[in-house]
């Protein structure tokens, strides 16, 4: 590598770093669960990072990763594949070390979100098919003389699990003071899997008794993955829950380092997140609500046993970037997930402590929830 080269990645480094410095660890909210006395939970709210979701931290990871890796140079292209989220974190970070961005995404992404990867400068290429932006990520960086970022394989080695304020080193720091600093569950859905990976690995490395669950929504490979330990598992359906699930096993999902996993239908997720939005007086989007219901599932499974303690679980991103989708009648209507009936029943289960048998008979749990 010339001095210049080298120049330019440590200058790369440096404008990351300082922006990390320059930005506050995101908020733990608590939010209360009448009907679950004794149980307390946590949102970690991660849609208040600089580029708007939990994503944020994957992407800085990836851009440090590849710059330490010899993997990124002045002028190349950075390419991804993404739902959406990762892409609007990713632009951010191409934008702020010099270097053009190209998301590859399914067409069906929401139009907030292509905005918003196009604000911070970066490219929509759009694929009819989910399962092609791999190869098509993989092919236009070629074309390009870019590099594919690849945040489906490199999630989970791309972050240090053992430290370096990830999510989960972080959690535990702001429950420090909390009655139940140690928390009894964590709650996260899976996107890559890296998230869960880092969790995981966290929980295990810090000897904490805290256990991890993963999330999966209804058009997604992962939970059945994790019951059947088939990693050559796929599906045809693309998930409507944008930023998790995906159509084939991801490299960063490790199923050993998570306790349990909850299957949850897209209408759940999308009454939950509209429950969960009208309680915090704010949007949020429908992965949340993923998480709520498995919330539901492991504060069900203390109560049951008679144990008190911490759920913490994570807010992915803000509702704004779907008021054209989940946050629209007509939208949910035409899609088959008008909602009413389990948005009530979710509000029901919330103040009473009882979950609904229609809930009971929709959800998935495998692992130790599974009775």
């Amino acid at each position: 590598m010339s001095t210049a080269a080298r120049a330019w990645v440590r200058e790369a480094l440096r404008r990351i770093e300082a922006d990390a410095q320059r930005s506050a660890d995101t908020h733990l909210i608590p939010l209360r669960l009448p009907g679950f006395a004794g149980i307390d939970l946590y949102l970690k709210d991660e849609s208040s990072h600089p580029s708007g979701s939990l994503k944020h931290r994957l992407a800085r990871s990836l851009f440090l990763h590849a710059l330490s890796s010899g993997w990124l140079r002045e002028g190349s292209t950075v390419v991804e594949s993404s739902s959406g989220s990762t892409a609007v974190s990713e632009a951010y970070f191409a934008r702020l070390v010099g270097l053009p961005f190209v998301a590859v995404m399914p067409r069906t992404t929401s139009p907030q979100k292509i905005a918003a990867i196009e604000f911070q400068g970066g490219r929509c290429h759009l694929v009819d098919d989910p399962r092609a932006i791999y190869a098509e990520s993989a092919r236009l960086a070629g074309e390009l003389g870019g590099h594919y970022m690849d945040q489906f394989t490199m999630a989970e080695r791309a972050t240090d699990w053992r430290a370096n304020n990830n999510i989960a080193e972080s959690v535990y720091a702001q429950m420090r003071l909390e009655p139940h600093p140690c928390p009894a569950w964590i709650v996260a859905a899976a996107g890559t899997g890296g998230t869960l990976a880092t969790i995981g690995r966290y929980v295990r490395y810090a000897r904490h008794a805290t256990r991890v669950c993963g999330v999966d929504p209804e058009r997604s490979v992962f939970f059945d993955a994790y019951v059947q330990r088939d990693r050559g598992l796929t599906c045809e359906a693309g998930s409507r829950i944008e930023g998790i699930g995906r159509p084939r096993v991801e490299a960063s999902f490790l199923p050993d380092a998570i306790d349990a996993m909850v299957k949850v239908p897209d209408v759940w997720s999308l009454a939950a997140m509209h429950a969960l939005a009208d309680r915090l007086g704010r949007p949020v989007g429908g992965s949340t609500g993923t998480n709520l219901i498995a919330v539901l599932a492991c504060a069900s499974a203390m109560a049951s046993a008679g144990q008190r303690g911490a759920i913490v679980t994570l807010l992915c991103d803000g509702g704004e970037r779907y008021r054209q989708t989940c946050y629209d009648r007509d939208w949910l209507v035409t899609q088959g997930l008008a909602c009413d009936a389990e948005r009530a029943a979710i509000d029901a289960a919330i103040d009473s402590g009882r979950i609904p048998d229609m809930l009971a008979g929709a959800w998935r749990l495998a692992g130790d929830l599974k009775g």
